[in-house]
């Protein structure tokens, strides 16, 4: 089959002294966020080339379409496709949701307290239906105070912007008219009169809070914030002690509270503490106290209390520790719970608010696992909670436990329906020495039958970005290329926050090479300790982590057999450049800000993947984007394909699969997100040569 040209249209780019020649800048649309809207607008010769693109991929995988089936189905048989949440007990009503074998979307279910009436209040798959919509992605759901209205916000695009409809759950008309083009998120007041909602400015930035009265036309609804940096993105909060509305407003990397009462007729927000560049804070409130998570003076967070906001005098409740992530609290009448992260591990304390002695809860053995906490009841005058855990080889349990008495009693558990014998699998964390003389925690898995002498395939999975960390909690998809000899590695390299703020902070901005030369030592420490042989590694990354895939292809392509890479951000100079676009401004602190500081320009040119294609050979690879993404723009993995195509000198595949109905998350739905695990999977096992 011909393989795809997309047209040449010459542009020579200059700033800050340095030109580059950019053959496909053409196909960026000024107007691209009314085409995240509307499809129909995108340029038809862009259009053309991507469904030649999508051809060309699905002739090439034509030999893979029985184990893509055989994969979906497999997929799909380790999860209880009929399945109902533990309830959660409000003021009058249990709340929970359940799954179908049929359906692809959640159903909300409640029940009163004390009776066995149970009552379906949404229904995602009928909702779907009814609007006759291919893409449906849910943003929130939010039931009243009062249990009479139901508030939930629709992205029928993949764009993210979110419709929100309020409706009366009896009568199950709307009460008041839809709302467009917010982030999606709702806040009822305590009355249950109004909501909270944030707008989308024209760059797709919530930067104003509104108060929407229930009934009224939305053309009467009032600012009550308005952020003025376009950097800063804004919410609204209720307090944990229902007592305060918080509206936090910040970027990746400094933030701004205020706070009003919950009874104020007018709300006025008043001032916590004005940002400080490089200090992140959240301020909670529980108990006559104040409780401020904050990193100011601590970097890797603390927790200070005060009694008051208008003269707080802060003292220290948590203290900070080096490379240990101090998490925010949870808070019972008689208890506070609270997380800790180090060497890419969770741990979970509680303290007994009368005696204040704090202990760790340990409920498993194993060495590597994700604890978990979540309430069982809007109530807090109670000592029961509900703890959970999984672990890379440990489909997820969970526990009703009593933090006065410790007793627990499993009352859910995740069934794999086609059977799962977690002692068939091993797990270990190593740590790897990158180039710098640091350690980067790799959490391994694979099958007990697997040979540590080289010959095995494996997938280093990798992100890196944003002080995101990667959880190793469980995963029945995962299994599909384990039991198959496919050895799964996450590398939790630097980028993230898995060693603390400090560990982020080695991977960005000027730093940001670090995250890619931790994935290197990480790919070639796995070679040395035969895990795997070169050439027979499979990087995997999306959106930040396909900057990660591109950058590492770049520098190191002898080390791979494939790459697949999601929703990529891999013209990530020229995004950098464009401060229109919706994330951009937001991430100066992320990346750099390459149109006004030379010395960012110049560390961004030298990394971002478009810009440093090579005349080289590339191993295999897979690229999948989205027509509606308003994050990482498909204009990004489109141009570094066609590029690719330019300048690659060997006969590997390059294969670019675009959804045309779809955001950043891929499709919606529950098949739909199998579908395309499928996809990825069977590339991986094609090029593997296991199919």
């Amino acid at each position: 089959m011909k393989i795809p040209q997309l047209k040449k249209k010459s542009e020579i780019k200059t700033y800050h002294n340095t030109s580059w020649e950019d053959n496909y800048s053409w196909i960026h649309q000024d107007d691209i966020l009314e085409v995240l809207k509307d499809s129909k607008k995108l340029n038809l010769e862009v259009r053309k080339y991507l469904e030649e693109e999508n051809s060309y991929t699905d002739f090439h995988l034509t030999d893979t379409k029985n184990i893509q089936k055989e994969l979906f189905d497999e997929i799909k048989g380790r999860i209880k496709l009929d399945d109902e949440s533990i309830p959660f007990k409000d003021f009058d009503y249990e709340y929970w949701t359940k799954t179908t074998v049929n359906g692809n979307y959640s159903i909300k279910l409640r029940k009163k307290i004390g009776t066995k009436d149970v009552e379906e209040i949404w229904n995602g798959d009928e909702e779907k239906e009814k609007l006759n919509v291919e893409y449906f992605g849910v943003g929130d759901i939010e039931v009243s105070f009062d249990d009479k209205y139901l508030s939930y916000s629709l992205d029928t695009k993949g764009s993210e912007y979110y419709t929100i409809y309020i409706r009366d759950i009896k009568t199950k008309k709307l009460v008041t008219e839809k709302i467009k083009e917010t982030s999606g998120s709702i806040t009822f007041s305590l009355d249950d009169k109004y909501i909270f909602y944030s707008k989308l400015d024209e760059n797709h930035r919530p930067r104003k809070i509104y108060r929407h009265k229930l009934g009224t036309n939305t053309k009467d609804d009032k600012i009550i914030f308005e952020e003025k940096s376009e950097a800063f993105t804004v919410g609204i909060s209720l307090s944990s002690d229902d007592k305060y509305f918080f509206i936090n407003t910040s970027d990746h990397n400094t933030s701004e509270q205020y706070y009003f009462s919950v009874d104020e007729k007018e709300p006025k927000p008043k001032l916590i503490k004005e940002r400080q560049k490089g200090i992140l804070y959240s301020v909670n409130s529980w108990n006559g106290k104040f409780y401020n998570h904050t990193n100011e003076n601590a970097e890797d967070f603390k927790i200070d209390v005060a009694d008051n906001l208008e003269k707080p005098d802060w003292k220290i409740f948590i203290p900070s520790k080096e490379e240990v992530l101090i998490g925010g609290l949870t808070f019972l009448n008689d208890w506070i719970i609270r997380f800790e992260t180090s060497n890419a591990l969770d741990k979970l304390f509680v303290r007994n608010i009368t005696t204040q002695i704090e202990e760790e809860l340990i409920f498993s053995d194993e060495k590597v696992f994700v604890p978990g906490l979540s309430l069982a009841q809007r109530d807090r005058n109670t000592d029961n909670v509900y703890l959970g855990y999984s672990s890379p080889k440990t489909s997820g349990k969970t526990y009703s436990y009593n933090l006065r008495s410790k007793e627990k009693k499993l009352v859910k558990e995740e069934e794999v329906p086609s059977g799962h014998n977690p002692d068939n699998y091993i797990v270990e964390r190593v740590d790897c020495e990158t180039h710098d003389g640091r350690l980067v925690p790799l959490t391994i898995t694979r099958h007990k039958d697997t040979k540590l002498d080289g010959s095995a395939h494996l997938l280093l999975y990798g992100y890196g970005s944003y002080g995101s960390s990667m959880s190793p909690s469980f995963s029945t998809t995962k299994l599909s290329l384990i039991n198959r000899d496919i050895i799964w590695v996450t590398a939790h390299i630097r980028g993230g926050m898995e060693r603390g703020m400090k560990w982020w902070k080695e991977g960005k901005l000027l730093n940001k090479k670090n995250t890619f030369k931790d994935y290197i030592a990480s790919a070639k420490y796995l070679i040395e300790k035969k895990y795997t042989s070169k050439n027979k590694i499979i990087g995997m990354g999306g959106s930040a982590g396909g900057l990660l895939m591109g950058a590492v292809v770049n520098q190191a392509s002898e080390l791979f057999l494939g790459i697949i890479m999601a929703v990529p951000f891999v013209d990530s100079l020229t995004t950098n450049l464009d401060h229109s676009l919706p994330l951009t401004v937001g991430e100066f602190d992320e990346f750099g800000n390459a149109k006004e500081n030379k010395d960012h320009f110049d560390y961004i040119y030298s990394y971002a993947p478009y810009n440093n294609i090579k005349k080289m050979d590339y191993p295999h690879m897979l690229i999948t984007t989205s027509l509606s993404d308003n994050r990482v723009l498909f204009d990004e993995p489109a141009k570094f394909t066609a590029k690719l195509r330019d300048y690659k000198t060997d006969n590997n595949l390059l294969l670019l699969k675009t959804e045309m109905n779809a955001g950043h998350g891929g499709k919606s739905g529950r098949d739909g997100a199998i579908e395309e695990i499928a996809l990825d999977y069977a590339f991986a096992l094609k090029i593997a040569k296991k199919i």
